[in-house]
């Protein structure tokens, strides 16, 4: 993203009227701050890099308690940052993400992981019930966007390491049907554990 990609109204909220009366862009490259932009280019490659991205709203959360939340997600491995929601919204469109407009109200914050698609959503649960705050408004896992509820539902998977072994226990096939299926999303590993859970109960 470049300034030239940003534009916005004048500072009475109206665009340039044209000739024909109606609104044209008007580009504010001279507004935008070059950290701004530094700032986009960054949430871009996180979010384009992530395995999996917890959005929540922070409020009600004291200093203590970020802290304290911060200390949990880096002892697993678990970026934690407050963004705004424009600079978030651009990136998201940069990093080819839909669907994210309905979480880019109120404050916002972002836990990624770039190997552990269950780590952010089960932390930020496990904090959430410790502290009564943290509203998880959505998340992206393995490059598509989540709603709320299925973050929870991920929040209460295993670990992909401990979904395999599940899978390595249960599979009575050759290594390279297994090699195929560590390869597999992680939404697909679960489904496969309790395919085969359910085959073996029968």
């Amino acid at each position: 993203m470049t300034p030239s990609d940003i534009s916005c109204p004048l500072p009475d909220g109206s665009g340039l009227s044209d000739a024909q009366g109606g609104e044209t862009e008007v580009s504010c490259t001279h507004m935008v701050r070059p950290e701004k932009v530094r700032e986009v280019e960054l949430l871009t490659e996180k979010l384009s890099q992530a395995e999996s991205v917890v959005f929540v709203d922070f409020r009600g959360l004291n200093v203590a308690q970020a802290q304290d939340l911060r200390n949990q997600f880096r002892e697993v491995g678990v970026e934690y940052r407050v963004v705004k929601n424009t600079l978030l919204g651009f990136a998201a469109e940069a990093a080819g993400l839909h669907g994210l407009d309905g979480i880019l109200e109120g404050p916002t914050a972002i836990a990624i992981s770039y190997d552990d698609v269950t780590a952010p959503a089960a932390e930020v649960k496990k904090f959430s019930q410790k502290a009564g705050v943290l509203e998880i408004k959505g998340g992206i896992l393995e490059g598509s966007f989540i709603g709320a509820q299925e973050v929870r539902r991920l929040a209460d998977l295993p670990s992909r390491e401990e979904l395999l072994a599940q899978v390595a226990r249960c599979f009575a096939a050759p290594m390279v049907r297994f090699a195929s299926v560590a390869q597999a999303p992680m939404r697909d590993l679960a489904y496969v554990v309790s395919e085969i859970q359910a085959q073996q109960a029968g």
